[in-house]
């Protein structure tokens, strides 16, 4: 899986992510100590509200990326993103009021909402190659568990020599030395859209998830993923201190619990994916969340018992394993199902839909957990993700359409997808892999 590194952009692009996202790691711990030293008690609201603005921005920002990447070369729209990305770091330590907390970190997610879908489409150019491409997805993941890991370990320590305010130097530093990655290699250029208008424009990958069955598929896969990841974000805390009666220290065993289970599929996937199809891999991890959850109920509603901690811990693991099978294929989808001059629109609007399906889950997570109890919460998670998987599997037991929304009448890859449909009933027993018809 490493030998994708050898590829002198690639691996310069992919040092700019890690080190993006360990700034990344770093601020979300000084935003914690920022909140509680402005609102103390009140702390967890503060944080609360900026998740959701969180959400919100990448939500509302990054389908407009589409219509930026027509305006600008790749290369400077990243490169604006992580130098803004700094500056808001920078800016910071020096608030003094709740609402400027606020603005500033709308401001920085709306820079990641630019950066990462701009990124996640030019992978695929870089990497052409299908199965240099599939290693460069489970790098990807990788790069996220071990962030989730590593970058509350790194502010520990760094946390025993300084204060917290220095982390968003620390922040800003990681956001440079990305931005000073990306502009040391020549990017390839983006294919133009043949979309007409801002509107059109910014609206051309919402149109390619309602126009291509794969793409509905994974727009309900992504609720899936969502209710799975909010149940162990959100409640894990609830599961070790309340349910468990377990010491803090068990908390960062829980969460790596779901990490290290990321992790092992996202190693593994590489080889399965070259001998099995994405949407067998995906359509099986969603099944696996569904019966998980299943699991978590009989955890959760156990009167006692000493099993139950490790058996949370299993839990945890194979939810992290579930997800990793929906998410590490997810770019190798996307790409198959745009042409190649709507992929920047398509994986703008992946990051912008997945994350909708996160600001619905995390706070119905956290609002039936505490009202509730974990129980009802489990209940109502597990069925969500029961209604988004068998709805992934009827939208994509049928043929892809292959047709794309900003295609002209007449096009010549219409003319080929309707070749492609018209073949594809008779040699393929209901499966799909969401490949487009282009060579």
């Amino acid at each position: 899986m490493l030998a994708v590194l050898r590829d002198r952009t690639y691996r310069r692009l992919f040092a700019a992510q890690v080190v993006a996202l360990v700034g990344t790691g770093l601020a979300t711990v000084a935003l914690g100590l920022l909140a509680y030293d402005m609102a103390g008690s009140d702390a967890g609201s503060v944080l609360g509200t900026a998740l959701a603005i969180k959400m919100a921005a990448y939500v509302l920002i990054a389908p407009a990326v589409g219509t930026l990447a027509d305006g600008l070369p790749r290369r400077a729209l990243m490169l604006s993103a992580d130098l803004t990305r700094a500056g808001v770091a920078l800016l910071l330590p020096f608030v003094d009021q709740v609402w400027q907390v606020y603005v500033l970190v709308f401001l920085l997610q709306s820079a990641s909402a630019v950066f990462t879908p701009a990124f996640q489409a030019v992978v695929p150019d870089v990497l052409p190659e299908e199965r240099d491409y599939t290693r460069a997805l489970s790098m990807s993941r990788l790069a996220y568990d071990l962030e989730s890991l590593f970058s509350p370990a790194l502010a520990a320590a760094l946390l025993s020599l300084i204060t917290y305010n220095w982390l968003f130097t620390g922040t800003a530093l990681g956001f440079l030395a990305s931005a000073t990655l990306v502009v040391s290699v020549v990017l390839p250029p983006a294919r133009p859209s043949t979309a007409c208008g801002a509107y059109a424009k910014a609206t051309a990958g919402a149109r390619l998830f309602r126009t291509v069955p794969a793409l509905r598929a994974l727009l309900a896969l992504n609720l899936a993923v969502a209710a799975a990841s909010a149940m162990v974000t959100v409640n894990s805390v609830v599961y070790v201190r309340d349910l468990l009666d377990l010491p803090t220290g068990a908390l960062p065993l829980a969460l790596g619990a779901y990490g290290a289970g990321s992790m092992t599929v996202a190693l593994l996937l590489p080889r399965v994916l070259d001998r099995v199809p994405d949407r067998t891999v995906m359509l099986r991890g969603a099944g696996l969340l569904v019966v998980v959850f299943a699991g978590l109920g009989a955890v959760t509603t156990a009167g006692g018992g000493g099993w139950r901690w490790p058996a949370l811990l299993v839990v945890w693991a194979a939810f992290g394993a579930a997800c990793s099978m929906v998410l590490t294929p997810t770019g190798r989808l996307v790409t198959r199902s745009a042409p190649a001059r709507a992929r920047t629109a398509a994986f703008a609007a992946q990051f912008s839909l997945s994350h909708g399906c996160w600001l619905l889950t995390y706070p119905l997570a956290g609002w039936l957990g505490a009202t509730a109890g974990p129980g009802w919460a489990v209940a109502a998670l597990g069925a969500i993700t029961l209604g988004a998987s068998l709805s992934a599997v009827r939208l994509w037991s049928t043929p892809p359409p292959h047709v794309h929304a900003d295609l002209p009448a007449g096009h010549p890859h219409l003319r080929d997808a309707r070749r492609v449909r018209s073949g594809w009933r008779h040699r393929h027993a209901g499966v799909a892999d969401g490949a487009h018809a282009h060579p």
